[in-house]
């Protein structure tokens, strides 16, 4: 079973998928991290991150085996990863990473921002989360609190505003709900509600299929 998230950032796609993943003992791909470590690799190298003959070169070169999910998720690594994931070489030079790991069985569960219209299209069940901009921006800004940095949440929402505008008209893959995907919206939800809204969901489309 392949199961495909999106969603614009900190809509709390990246935990349902983790969730969802060891609920149905299947494998998680946060694919936002694959651009993050591409933006890391940019970074390091003193190279700016629309360079996208240096960003190819990164995304051939990446092992996930490698990444540090703290480091990456800071907030200077996920500006430069929305610049990157706008190229249209860095996406297509991680296309086949992504579908690979999505077809080894027993399937997989995938959160990013085009995993059901582009990266997956045929998944098994499709869901596109979201919230409102202040409420992801109230998330993300105590997700950065608790890594003991000070954040103006204000300044927070602005990036959010910018990151769902230039994520939603790149030309490449642009982040939008697939046909088929079912809308879940998590503005008044926590966690455990979010993530039991998502795993009704996947019943529903099981049972629907004769595979519940």
């Amino acid at each position: 079973m392949i199961i495909a998230i999106d969603g614009p950032a900190a809509s709390g796609k990246g935990t349902l998928g983790k969730m969802l993943a060891a609920h149905y003992g299947l494998r998680h791909l946060d694919t936002g991290l694959i651009y993050r470590a591409v933006a890391k690799a940019l970074i390091d190298a003193g190279n700016r991150p629309d360079d996208e003959t240096a960003a190819v070169a990164a995304a051939r070169a990446l092992d996930p085996a490698q990444f540090d999910e703290t480091t990456l998720k800071t907030h200077q690594i996920g500006e430069a990863a929305s610049v990157v994931s706008a190229l249209p070489a860095v996406r297509a030079a991680l296309l086949a990473f992504q579908r690979d790991f999505a077809a080894r069985p027993p399937g997989a569960v995938l959160d990013g921002r085009d995993i059901g219209t582009v990266i997956c299209p045929h998944a098994d069940v499709k869901i596109y989360v979201t919230a409102a901009p202040e409420v992801r921006a109230r998330r993300r800004a105590a997700e950065y609190r608790a890594q003991g940095k000070i954040v103006d949440e204000a300044e927070v929402l602005a990036d959010i505003r910018r990151r769902d505008a230039r994520d939603s008209t790149r030309l490449a893959a642009p982040l939008k709900q697939a046909p088929d995907a079912h809308l879940l919206d998590t503005t008044n939800m926590d966690i455990s509600t979010a993530v039991r809204a998502a795993i009704d969901i996947v019943e529903a489309i099981r049972a629907g299929r004769g595979r519940g």
